[in-house]
């Protein structure tokens, strides 16, 4: 094998019932019950919606996306492409084309630590694409990358298999070890948070907590 060049079997999908309890939470719910420290800094570029699949890992050479070719042929219908492609920004790692066959496969969408283009058409696909920023240049497609690796994108570690969540705050990745437990987690505070938007629909939320917090840290009024 030609060092670089990697491609290893796709991970297990992820536990359906979890994916669809997942897809009804906000990210911010999920991220609160990761302890605020997971989560990628990207930007979507899709008109609404959100993602929501298992983790398609793929680590490629900064502006090179031939792996990234292989990658949709192989995922899996409800797959997330997770794109480590090292933050450059001086070639796009897709564009209308690759988004168009990702989606007519089935692909959930991309998670791209790099550039992409045509990103008026993906506005208009409407295809999840979350990435670092857009530029008019392609890439080269010469290689090398490597398929369902670990990756880090935009400082987020995320490994195949992973529950990937995003929504126009975000994207977050679950391991599936953690995966009940965070979503049961990020419910409860759903629900506390719907609570309190019937609270202050009602003039009724109480507000005490944050006089007794300032008193606690020696700040009176």
């Amino acid at each position: 094998m030609t060092a670089g060049f990697r491609i290893l079997p796709r991970a297990a999908s992820a536990d359906p019932a979890l994916l669809q309890r997942l897809a009804k939470l906000p990210v911010s719910n999920v991220s609160d019950n990761l302890q605020r420290h997971h989560g990628a800094r990207l930007k979507p570029f899709h008109r609404s919606g959100t993602i929501v699949g298992t983790a398609f890992t793929v680590k490629t050479r900064p502006g090179d996306n031939l792996v990234l070719h292989k990658a949709i042929d192989a995922a899996a219908a409800g797959d997330v492409l997770v794109v480590d492609a090292g933050g450059a920004l001086d070639h796009a790692m897709i564009g209308e084309l690759m988004a168009s066959w990702a989606r007519k496969r089935g692909v959930a969408g991309f998670v791209i630590d790099g550039a992409i283009r045509d990103s008026h058409a993906l506005h208009e696909l409407d295809i999840p694409v979350f990435a670092a920023g857009v530029t008019h240049r392609g890439p080269y497609k010469d290689g090398p990358g490597e398929l369902n690796v670990v990756v880090s994108v935009a400082g987020m570690i995320v490994r195949p298999g992973d529950l990937i969540a995003g929504d126009h705050d975000g994207v977050v990745a679950i391991s599936p070890q953690d995966a009940e437990a965070v979503i049961g987690a990020a419910e409860a505070q759903n629900r506390k948070e719907q609570a309190a938007m019937a609270a202050i629909a009602a003039g009724t939320w109480d507000r005490r907590w944050v006089d007794e917090t300032l008193a606690a840290r020696g700040c009176k009024s």
